[in-house]
């Protein structure tokens, strides 16, 4: 028998959801979010680097705890922000400074193929839950894979090699994306768009901030494929997404490099809310360009 949407929501959540709800609480009370405002799945599946499936299983999990309702025609909606615990913003912090040192030790070939967590627990003197969280965070990124019995194993790599051939890659397939016959940008999208490039700019920056950097440069660059309207090459974009990771995530100098970034997203958003699509996919192969001439610890884009 086929269960309907409101028996499945009723089903214990699972670990990746639990996880997830957590990180969307915690992006609500970072971005200010307040009770009224609307949550939209395809931005938070970006910034989160997911699908937007999980996201609407951790939503309905939210649901489930109070925290957002989902209302006929409008979306969800958040209800109440809970009491963030001090331990846990404790353990969130220790998990975003060891993805930057995990990333910055893969760069320079500290860290072998495969990691235990004990290894990693002992190297950075972190916590199991840290290491395991963040773990869990970069399988969900599809950086890491548990082995069978123990251990992990990395799955991306980054070479100078690497990163001119996706410049190239991407030189190709960005531009032609806005140039697809049925690209539609969702105004809402580019809404939140520039919020969230705004408030990176205005935000002090330190070690940290290059995570935040990156995963909104990759929901913007995610969005423009999607809005091709080409599934294909949607999926071209969040697989370069995927193996830039650890080589961005250990960015961490280069302050006007955000500043540039910023004055040509926009750039390229005005242009599309104007209607010119052949002057957005020129100034996106520009960006990309000007991107694969920096050195690679300031590339950003």
């Amino acid at each position: 028998m086929t269960m309907s949407r409101e028996e499945k929501r009723s089903d214990p959540a699972t670990r990746l959801q639990e996880d997830l709800a957590d990180r969307i609480v915690a992006l609500a009370r970072a971005d200010g979010v307040t009770p009224g405002q609307r949550l939209y799945e395809q931005p938070l599946a970006q910034r989160l680097g997911v699908s937007r499936s999980p996201v609407r299983a951790a939503l309905d999990a939210l649901a489930a705890r109070g925290i957002v309702i989902r209302r006929p025609q409008r979306g969800v909606e958040l209800v109440a922000l809970p009491e963030a615990a001090a331990t846990n913003g404790a353990d969130a912090a220790a998990g975003e400074d060891l993805l930057v040192l995990i990333a910055r030790d893969r760069d320079r070939s500290l860290l072998e193929d495969t990691v235990s967590e004990t290894e990693l627990m002992q190297r950075y003197g972190v916590a199991r839950p840290v290491v395991r969280a963040t773990l869990d965070r970069l399988a969900d990124l599809d950086m890491v894979q548990r082995k069978p019995g123990y251990g992990w194993r990395f799955l991306t790599s980054w070479s100078a090699e690497i990163r001119r051939d996706s410049y190239r890659y991407r030189m190709i397939v960005e531009p032609a994306a806005i140039l697809e016959p049925e690209f539609r940008l969702a105004p809402e999208w580019a809404a939140e768009m520039r919020r969230q490039h705004q408030r990176i700019l205005a935000a002090p920056w330190e070690e940290t901030s290059s995570l935040a950097f990156f995963e909104i440069n990759a929901a913007f660059h995610e969005g423009i494929a999607e809005a091709s309207g080409n599934r294909f090459l949607l999926e071209a974009i969040r697989r370069q997404n995927r193996m830039r990771r650890f080589s961005v995530y250990n960015w961490k100098h280069g302050i006007e490099r955000v500043h540039d970034n910023h004055v040509e997203h926009m750039g390229i958003l005005d242009s599309l809310e104007d209607g010119d699509v052949q002057l957005a996919a020129l100034l996106m192969r520009r960006h990309l360009e000007r991107a694969s001439r920096l050195k690679p610890s300031f590339a950003h884009d």
